[in-house]
């Protein structure tokens, strides 16, 4: 269990930052550290068990039919990620209370971050396919947040709805793949699929199940065709950039790729799409990146081609090439963060990140100066810094390639080209910002950063030293556990050292760095070279792309949907005909063995009522309030139906549903024609008649087939555990809290999330208010009857004490929460019908939106506590306890619940029917038209 506890506390930590925008910066900060500080010291404490070889393990059975499980290891790929995650997720957090401005919600910010830690934790501790793609797409949903943090820029926005797009879309991939390798392990459990990477290779589907996974991780790690969402997304505030972009999200899909490697990795297939793309998105990101003038877009694209090295490291054929992406994940995150951060101290104190106008801020921010200076120096490949290890141990493996048959000599050589582009754009970084003369217009004057600003770069930058200068002290032991996991026990030697004498991979690495040195001399002719290409923009042609495609999706659905519910209906309807009505020609006989059921008097008459009231809501639907009318007998003859067979719940739910649904529609009435012309010519009747009466036939037809033969039903199931099981004699409240309590949860969170929907639209919705009925007659002066009024008053504590009443029996005779909210609602419902809203307000001030809030939490509360038990979520508990005065009474978790059903269906139901009310009302926010007559 204690693995659970690390995405709990981050969430909760995203929970509580929320809630801290009245506090003051360091009491905000101090707040929201100390969820992802005790996440980690979590990680630690694992740290013995990891570092032996050993996974840690935690697993909560969910659904074990579909094999979906909540389930948790922590290996040590897990764990060097889940240090990446957590600790420089503290130094961000850290970070951004100094560079937000005070307009700037720093609350808002620590929550959006905090979600996404949450996500990214998910995804790299995750046992479960299905469980690791919810993660993986929460980061896509958690990173446009914070991507579109300053949501007044158009930049911003743009920039998170492509990200959001192309991962969004990858993601989609990624699910198809993931329930691909589930179907051909037989389990979804990652050990399994893991263990499996014989079988799954020989599998027939291997090669689609491939190509959707790493179309999955390459949309997410800014691969190459994928690349371009990744600068654009520059427009959020740096520390989101340090944090997402440089060292969490974008691993996200190295991550996957290191993690599925023992399943997926060493085919033909795994080398060429993963080699190929790596070594095109190293290139192309590390040439884009000379061209560059914005701080950011320079760190952005040489992201992507250090993202690109990872992924070629990956796709070669060995397993130390392995072992160095590893390192090289490492490596960046650490000297690449601390340049993110760099960044927007030089844009915090100067006003620009244009690196034309930055010149000479060594003279004004020394100290900034030397921490920048020494990351670049670490990205570029300099001795003595972690960069310089893990690029020696890249250029080594490149050696060994034979991707390209003959023609793999092509892959050093282009690495080493790389290399030098790499030396090239950080030489611009280092020297264009800090020297090079004098600063020109800038809109504010540079000086140093607060103090406890640059904390976070000293760490990571003192990483990159020490890790440079000792790597078999600092990150040996990691890089083992790590390769470990990725290698699935095959670890080879492996010796990480400054100095291995004077081989080929040296001479590569000076080569590099003189032959990047010589490029930046040399750069103007790049840069005339790159002005007479022709000019591309990523963001222009994927908004035309999006726009394209917004527009055939248009004309394809104006094909279907032109605003006719009629058509709607007929369409559905004659789905349904092909599809149950095919099946009725191929049976031999209709009728089954059972003999059927003898028609007695009240069956007879019941059927006749609804028959009638059915008809007759069809013959008199243009008179809306007969029609309603009608249908409400319709309804109450359902309810009649359900307690002539024994199903008194569902006819109090009925029953109680019907009240609720005719005031409902009596509220809406108001602002719609009393009566409608006729508009269906003969013609049309005549064809709709034909289908009702086909789509009578059919349904008749197949009931029945049914109530003729022999039915094995789940509900025998249910009687025979609701008991022992559950705790209640009342089987349909105890399916609907305890045996499918989840879909419950589901139901009222929809609901919840319904009332919220009308209350958004009728706010401030203008309507006309019809003065007169249909004949001209004016409504009443007296809107609010007194002896409505008093016998309203009256009935509403015998309303609430029923409705307890109702509530409380509800596990072991007919009630429960739902019916128990909806006589609730109805109850108040006639307060407001008989008194009107001011009157209601004054005397009772309810916020509905907490109430479904309250109600949904309840629920939510009631389900995760049986997690602490290790039980299954939602997994109810009972007892029976002697009280005094009371005698021997059950108790049961599963009333908590209902509880919360309770509470959210009063809310909900009281919300949509109090917004409508008011909308009749003079008080409301109603602007009425000028012209006359019904509208």
């Amino acid at each position: 269990m204690a693995l659970f506890w690390i995405p709990i506390l981050t969430i909760l930590g995203s929970l509580i930052s929320s809630l801290t925008a009245k506090l003051s910066r360091n009491q905000a900060v101090a707040l929201t550290l100390i969820a992802p500080v005790a996440a980690l010291s979590l990680c630690f404490y694992h740290v013995p068990a990891v570092f032996n070889g050993e996974t840690v393990y935690s697993h909560i059975s969910w659904l074990d039919e579909l094999n979906i499980h909540l389930s948790f290891r922590l290996d040590g790929l897990a764990f060097l990620f889940a240090l990446l995650i957590l600790g420089i997720g503290c130094l961000v957090i850290f970070y951004a209370r100094y560079y937000l401005s005070e307009k700037d919600s720093l609350a808002k910010l620590y929550a959006y971050l905090m979600l996404f830690m949450t996500a990214m934790i998910g995804i790299v501790l995750s046992n479960n396919l299905i469980q690791l793609w919810f993660f993986w797409e929460l980061t896509s949903i958690s990173s446009f947040l914070l991507i579109s943090y300053w949501s007044a820029k158009a930049e911003a926005r743009k920039g998170a709805l492509m990200a959001l797009s192309v991962t969004g879309a990858g993601g989609l991939a990624l699910l198809a793949g993931l329930m691909l390798l589930g179907n051909i392990v037989g389990s979804y459990q990652l050990d399994d699929v893991l263990a499996a990477g014989a079988l799954i290779k020989q599998s027939q589907w291997y090669e689609v199940a491939l190509v959707l996974i790493l179309i999955g991780a390459f949309t997410k790690s800014a691969q190459f065709p994928f690349h371009f969402w990744l600068p654009h997304a520059m427009s959020a505030p740096t520390p989101v950039s340090a944090y997402l972009h440089s060292a969490t999200m974008v691993k996200a899909g190295i991550f996957l790729l290191a993690r599925f490697y023992p399943a997926l990795a060493g085919t033909e297939l795994w080398f060429i799409l993963v080699s190929l793309t790596g070594l095109a998105t190293l290139l192309l990101g590390a040439y884009v990146a000379l061209f560059k003038h914005d701080l950011k877009g320079l760190l952005a694209y040489s992201t992507i081609s250090h993202l690109g090295l990872i992924t070629l490291l990956l796709g070669l054929d060995t397993e130390l090439a392995t072992v160095a992406a590893i390192f090289h994940i490492i490596n960046h995150a650490t000297f690449k963060a601390s340049l993110f951060m760099a960044t927007g101290i030089i844009d915090h104190e100067t006003g620009t990140r244009d690196m034309r106008k930055l010149n000479g801020m060594w003279k004004f921010m020394p100290y900034t100066a030397t921490l920048a200076m020494v990351a670049a120096s670490a990205m570029a490949g300099v001795p003595l810094l972690n960069g310089f290890l893990s690029k020696e141990m890249f250029f080594a493996e490149t050696l060994h390639s034979q991707l390209l048959g003959s023609m793999s000599w092509l892959i050093p050589v282009l690495a080493t080209i790389a290399g030098a582009l790499s030396v090239a754009y950080s030489a611009r970084f280092i020297h264009d910002v800090f020297f090079n003369g004098e600063p020109v217009n800038l809109p504010k004057t540079p000086h140093e950063a607060p103090r406890y600003m640059r904390v976070p770069i000293e760490i990571l930058v003192a990483l990159c030293l020490l890790v440079g200068m000792f790597p078999n002290f600092i990150v040996d032991g990691l890089l083992q556990v790590a390769s470990q996991a990725v290698l699935t026990n095959n670890t080879p030697v492996f010796e990480i050292a400054i100095w291995h004498g004077f081989n080929l991979p040296l001479l590569m690495s000076g080569v590099a760095v003189f032959g990047g040195l010589f490029i930046y001399t040399q750069r103007r002719f790049l840069f005339q070279f790159q002005a007479s290409l022709p000019s591309l923009s990523a963001k222009l042609l994927f908004e035309q792309a999006l726009y394209k495609l917004i527009k055939w999706s248009q004309a394809r659905i104006n094909q279907f949907e032109n605003g006719s519910l009629q058509r709607y209906t007929i369409l559905l309807i004659i789905v349904v005909l092909v599809c149950a009505g095919a099946p009725l020609f191929e049976m031999q006989q209709l009728v089954g063995q059972n003999e059927p059921h003898p028609i007695d008097m009240f069956n007879a008459v019941g059927t006749s009522l609804l028959i009638a009231g059915a008809l007759a809501t069809v013959i008199w639907h243009r008179q809306r309030m007969i029609a309603l009318l009608m249908i409400s007998v319709v309804g109450l003859m359902v309810s009649v139906a359900f307690t002539r067979f024994s199903a008194p719940d569902l006819a109090l739910t009925q029953l109680s549903v019907e009240v609720v649904t005719i005031v409902l529609l009596m509220l809406a009435l108001f602002f719609l024609p009393q009566r409608t012309p006729k508009e269906s010519s003969s013609i049309r009747v005549l064809r709709d008649l034909f289908i009702a009466s086909a789509c009578g036939v059919v349904i008749a037809s197949i009931c029945y087939a049914i109530i003729t033969r022999p039915l094995e039903s789940i509900s025998d199931f249910f009687i025979a555990n609701a008991k022992t099981g559950g705790g209640g004699t009342n089987v349909v409240n105890v399916i609907l809290v305890d045996f499918r309590g989840f879909d419950t949860l589901g139901e009222i969170t929809v609901l919840g999330i319904a009332a919220l929907g009308i209350y958004k639209l009728l706010v401030n919705l203008p309507l006309f208010m019809p003065a007169t009925d249909h004949e001209g007659r004016k409504w009443a002066k007296e809107k609010y009857p007194l002896l409505l009024a008093t016998i309203s008053q009256t009935l509403l504590p015998l309303a609430l004490l029923v409705s307890a009443f109702i509530f409380i029996r509800g596990h072991n005779m007919p009630g429960g929460g739902f019916i128990a909210g909806l006589v609730t609602a109805t109850a108040f419902i006639l307060q407001y019908i008989a008194h009107g809203s001011n009157w209601i307000a004054e005397r009772l001030a309810i916020n509905y939106r907490k109430i479904i809030a309250i109600g949904i939490l309840i629920a939510c509360i009631c389900g995760f506590g049986s997690l602490f038990f290790g039980k299954p979520f939602l997994t109810s508990w009972f007892e029976y306890f002697d009280i005094p005065f009371v005698g021997k009474t059950e108790l049961a978790s599963a009333m908590i619940f209902d509880l919360g059903v309770y509470v959210t269906v009063v809310g909900a139901t009281m919300m949509i029917l109090a917004s409508l009310g008011k909308l009749t009302t003079n008080d409301s926010a109603v602007v009425e038209p000028k012209q006359k007559g019904n509208s």
